[in-house]
């Protein structure tokens, strides 16, 4: 077993394809909206604070998902529902002067989000031995072009959207494990959020738990992980030479 990294006693044997929570836990939402949303703000003349704008965006995700669950919205997809709290968010920053165009790229930075910097070299190597794959609440096209983004080498990119639910519902799940061919406990769902994990492990899927601290900026901390999680590692690095990839 490689530094950095624990091992339940359960151990992993037997798991053939890893399914990995997206925003936040292979890429930095939060720096990568920053630096967009600055690079707007100096073509535009906007004063506003990024910092802030980005965590109103990310905060107005969860509630957004739950309109849904609740019948107040019909299926959406998250580029929409990211559009619907830009909307809001305009707003309430006194951002304006934006065209259509202008809207449409800034809502699509969700597509442009940054790897961390272990996210490629860990995924990569983990290809080698495992199906990797995405299992995110992101739709399936905004997947694929941050994965062109940052040169993310899935095998494949699964959605919430296959399955017309968002995590942590367990249809999304099962989904994943049926599309890989594979049997719940045969999945290994990697997220740095424990939601995530808890709602895979009562699925019968097994867990690796990634913390990313700084995924709510500078100073930030990470979750401390569940006892039962199979497997918890520093970074994606780690967890590659502890699966022995």
């Amino acid at each position: 077993m490689g530094a950095g990294m624990t091992m339940a006693a359960a151990g992993t044997g037997g798991v053939k394809a890893l399914a990995f929570d997206v925003f936040g836990t292979v890429v930095d939402w939060r720096s990568s909206i920053i630096r967009d949303g600055k690079s707007l703000g100096k073509a535009k003349g906007l004063s506003v604070d990024w910092a802030k704008f980005a965590d109103r965006w990310r905060a107005g995700y969860g509630p957004a998902m739950n309109r849904v669950r609740k019948g107040e919205l019909g299926w959406t997809k998250i580029d929409d529902l990211h559009r619907m709290i830009l909307d809001d968010l305009l707003v309430e920053f006194g951002i304006k002067g934006l065209s259509e165009e202008e809207k449409v790229h800034l809502n699509e930075v969700w597509h442009r989000l940054d790897p961390w910097p272990d996210s490629v070299a860990g995924l990569t190597r983990l290809k080698k031995k495992f199906l990797i794959a995405t299992l995110s609440n992101g739709n399936t096209s905004l997947l694929a072009n941050m994965a062109k983004w940052g040169k993310l080498p899935w095998d494949v990119v699964l959605s919430g959207e296959m399955a017309k639910h968002y995590k942590p519902d367990r249809e999304v799940y099962l989904m994943a494990a049926d599309y890989l061919s594979c049997k719940p406990g045969e999945l290994m769902m990697v997220a740095a959020h424990k939601g995530d994990l808890q709602a895979a492990r009562k699925a019968g899927l097994k867990t690796a738990y990634v913390p990313r601290p700084l995924e709510n900026g500078p100073g930030g901390k990470a979750e401390a992980p569940d006892a039962e999680f199979d497997v918890v590692a520093k970074d994606f690095v780690a967890l590659a030479v502890g699966l022995g990839a």
